[in-house]
């Protein structure tokens, strides 16, 4: 008996791993349209350092989730999950296949699992920690979460400001871990199948790629986005607390090299990879596509796993 429930397709796997290639192949065979699973695609003016799909791209294959905010605005799980609960509707209402694609995992549980229903915002236990944050590090603040909620901070990256200052702002409010609160009942998506397709690389090719990824970007104008950024937004804010972002405000301050700034983006994307594999693994759902052969096997068998399940 087929389920009534309508499909949708996830590509995850970590940064570098090709996602979007894949999505958008899988776009164009199926009749898809793209939902960007990207925590820092949602915004504005950030373009080269995400990977964001270009111009030319986004009018042969319909996307969303894109250009949501501006650098310095907030943008959390629960806004996410809202506007892309309301993209996948659109998609299918027009009897086309979602293809969720990104490597933010946190994302894609809140968008299928739902949210725990928490408290709300505290803006003086969060305007108390922002100025901690500003004046001492994220990754300080990361350490004091550590403390208090080690199962939260040991899910959320040290560079992280926005989910950091949250997930401590919960626990000051409460009196309870974000962990806890996370542990209860959710909103979970009803109406919907999922087929999760994973990217598996070598670690070494994968690293190399990493490696290259980071070169091309710095090539096609990386400092110069976010000099304009600097120019238009406060150096506090969410944009330049990302990988990347934050190594080349370190230079245009004058605080290191620019080699220092490529090298260190280099590893930190490598040590991000790590801990998305490490999220994505857990997830026993996950059918991963091993492209160890070639691209062209790895692509030939999302395409046989998607027909199947779509019936396409």
């Amino acid at each position: 008996m087929v389920s009534a429930a309508y499909p949708v397709v996830a590509v995850v796997g970590p940064t570098g791993s090709g996602k979007t290639q894949l999505a958008m192949a899988l776009a164009e065979q199926f009749q898809g349209e793209i939902v960007s699973c990207d925590a820092l695609q949602v915004y504005r003016f950030m373009n080269i350092g995400t990977a964001k799909a270009g111009p030319e791209v986004r009018e042969r294959i319909a996307h969303h989730m894109l250009d949501l905010r501006d650098p310095d605005e907030d943008f959390s799980a629960g806004d996410y999950q809202r506007l892309a609960r309301q993209a996948l509707r659109l998609i299918s209402a027009k009897s086309r296949i979602p293809l969720v694609a990104g490597g933010t995992g946190f994302y894609l549980r809140a968008l299928i699992e739902g949210l725990f229903e928490g408290p709300g915002r505290s803006e003086e236990i969060r305007g108390r920690l922002r100025k901690i944050l500003h004046r001492r590090g994220a990754r300080s603040l990361h350490r004091a979460l550590r403390r208090v909620d080690p199962d939260s901070a040991a899910h959320i990256s040290p560079a992280d400001g926005s989910r950091i200052v949250r997930a401590y702002e919960v626990y000051l409010e409460t009196g309870k871990p974000m962990s806890w609160w996370q542990s209860q009942p959710r909103d979970s998506l009803q109406g919907y199948r999922w087929l999760r397709l994973g990217i598996a690389w070598p670690r070494d090719t994968l690293y190399r790629r990493i490696n290259q990824r980071v070169e091309e970007m710095f090539q096609k104008g990386f400092v110069d986005e976010v000099r304009g950024l600097l120019e238009r937004f406060p150096p506090g804010c969410h944009a330049f607390q990302a990988i990347g972002y934050r190594q080349i405000v370190g230079y245009l301050q004058g605080k290191w090299s620019l080699e220092h700034a490529i090298g260190d983006t280099q590893q930190e994307s490598r040590h991000y990879a790590k801990r998305q594999l490490t999220w994505f693994r857990a997830d026993k759902e996950v059918n991963w596509l091993d492209v160890s052969p070639d691209w062209e096997s790895c692509v030939s068998r999302a395409s046989a796993l998607v027909a199947a399940f779509t019936g396409r």
